[in-house]
């Protein structure tokens, strides 16, 4: 039995469609089990935070989403390790690496999360993916109400990788041998600026879409809504840091599973959908 948490959110509800369409079974932690839509086959189960021994009976691998448990992180890891799971998989971030600021709010996160997992006892592999092609999504209400799409940084270089691709990792590591103690950092195969992602999906819908960029003093709670003031500072300074600097980009992906990571043209068209107006 494979835990996962965050088990609705992009990466874990990918990694649960796979479970089960390999036939393993999957215990699906969300706060929401009636709204989850999660597959029947998988046993969907309220992640309650305050019983957490009841949540890994007879598991024997976790997935491990940062913020599903967030200040309780330890205390989860203790009741798995107790219930008997083996090993975690945690879905950290690229800008844990050396060298990275680690005042930043993100990596302070993650940094954090890795070396409790490390503290708990159990087998662990971190999964470390810079860019989720899932971040265009914040422009999906701009899609759908025009052609014109405002954000910062037109020309910050990024390479998206595709959820199901991080999915894909994550289910290889907690059904196979010999990533213990691996951290893997995963990457889409190419770079990309904000403009050509928005090409990208205008041609995934049939539209001609228009990037047009905001200076970053101007940025305003439309292009960040509910972030901390403290925190959109760090991310525009982090997308400042990226234009005109070619990212990092792995193998990782083909490495581990044999099929090449997917474009973010190839993301588009898997979450047209997603920007089409209803």
């Amino acid at each position: 039995m494979i835990v996962v948490t965050g088990a609705t959110g992009h990466v874990g509800r990918a990694l649960v469609d796979r479970l089960v369409a390999a036939d393993r079974p999957v215990r699906a932690l969300t706060r929401d089990p009636e709204r989850a839509r999660l597959p029947r086959k998988a046993e969907v189960v309220k992640f309650r935070l305050d019983e957490p021994d009841a949540l890994f009976e007879g598991a024997s691998g976790l997935f491990l989403y940062v913020q599903a448990a967030g200040a309780q992180t330890p205390a989860l890891l203790g009741a798995a390790r107790k219930a008997g799971v083996r090993h975690v998989v945690l879905l950290s971030s690229g800008i844990v690496q050396e060298g990275a600021d680690e005042t930043h709010p993100i990596h302070v996160m993650h940094a954090t999360a890795e070396r409790q997992v490390r503290d708990s006892g159990l087998e662990w592999t971190f999964l470390r993916p810079h860019a989720f092609a899932t971040n265009a999504l914040q422009w999906a209400p701009q899609i759908r109400a025009g052609n014109t799409v405002r954000g910062v940084f037109a020309d910050m270089l990024t390479a998206p990788i595709h959820e199901d691709d991080i999915a894909a990792v994550a289910e290889r590591a907690l059904v196979d041998g010999g990533h213990e103690g691996a951290a893997h950092r995963l990457t889409g195969p190419g770079a990309t600026t904000n403009t050509d992602q928005i090409a990208a999906i205008g041609r995934a819908i049939g539209r001609d879409l228009t990037f047009v960029e905001v200076p970053p003093e101007e940025a305003g709670p439309e292009l960040f809504p509910g972030a901390p003031p403290e925190f959109v500072r760090s991310l525009l300074k982090s997308f400042a840091a990226t234009v005109g600097v070619p990212p990092e980009i792995t193998t990782t992906v083909q490495d581990i599973t044999g099929t090449p990571a997917r474009t973010f043209a190839q993301w588009s068209k898997d979450h047209a959908t997603d920007f089409r107006t209803p």
